[in-house]
């Protein structure tokens, strides 16, 4: 049973070493790298159970949801005015495009009664 417990407390130690020594300054939480080393070195089960516990920065989960994709009414206030930018934009060209279809219509009725009148005299 001691032999278990100390080859436990090895691999602990190993296993603790190798994860501190190749990590930046920035992913280690707490204490300096090389106070965590020492630690580790001279209190091999603890040390290395302390520094997975509170001195391993693990990567930050992300949600197991997708928020759902904004809808155009949820859209930014500097798309949205852009959006109605180009909204009034169209209204402008469906208008104007309505004036010319009523011009030519009024133009095609002018000429017609210009033709029956012409006719008739």
């Amino acid at each position: 049973m001691p032999m278990i417990f100390g080859v436990i407390s090895l691999l602990l130690m190993i296993g603790a070493l190798v994860d501190i020594i190749p990590k930046d300054d920035s992913q280690i939480r707490h204490l300096p790298k090389f106070v965590w080393i020492i630690l580790v070195v001279l209190v091999p089960p603890v040390g290395a159970i302390i520094w997975f516990i509170i001195g391993h920065e693990y990567a930050q989960r992300t949600p197991q949801y997708r928020a759902p994709a904004p809808r155009p009414t949820q859209a930014t206030h500097s798309s949205m005015s852009s959006t109605e930018e180009q909204l009034a934009a169209l209204e402008r060209e469906i208008e104007e495009s309505e004036k010319a279809d009523r011009i030519r219509k009024l133009e095609a009725e002018l000429a017609a009664k210009k033709r029956k009148k012409k006719n008739d005299a």
